[in-house]
């Protein structure tokens, strides 16, 4: 019982963290522009990113997206990650592991709502 407790706290944390970075790209933050410009993308391709971001955030919620979710979720920090490391920017590459990690152990724990 306690761990699904806190696993549906780490989903709520994962949900508010996709949908306020997702919001971020999807309406052109100045700071998501500036950081994906360098690595060569346009205004639309964030703003497509964004929205792939918020759908993944909201399909976690959901017991039968569960996995889907969890998986966009960390395609998308694995792909932020990758152009850190093609950077050599280090710092910005660990800042995305705990991310990472985050879908990991949601996932090991499962949906909290689940019948398995």
């Amino acid at each position: 019982m306690i761990l699904k407790i806190i696993n549906s706290v780490l989903i709520l944390f994962a949900l508010y963290m996709g949908i306020k970075q997702g919001w971020a790209m999807f309406s052109g933050k100045a700071p998501m522009l500036e950081m994906f410009s360098k690595w060569g993308m346009e205004k639309n391709s964030v703003m497509i990113l964004g929205a792939i971001t918020i759908i993944g955030a909201l399909l976690v919620l959901f017991p039968r997206t569960f996995i889907a979710g969890n998986f966009i979720t960390a395609a998308g920090i694995l792909f932020i990650a990758a152009f850190h490391l093609g950077d050599k920017d280090l710092r910005g590459f660990a800042i995305e592991l705990p991310f990472l990690a985050l879908s990991l152990v949601i996932i090991y724990l499962q949906h909290p709502l689940s019948k398995v």
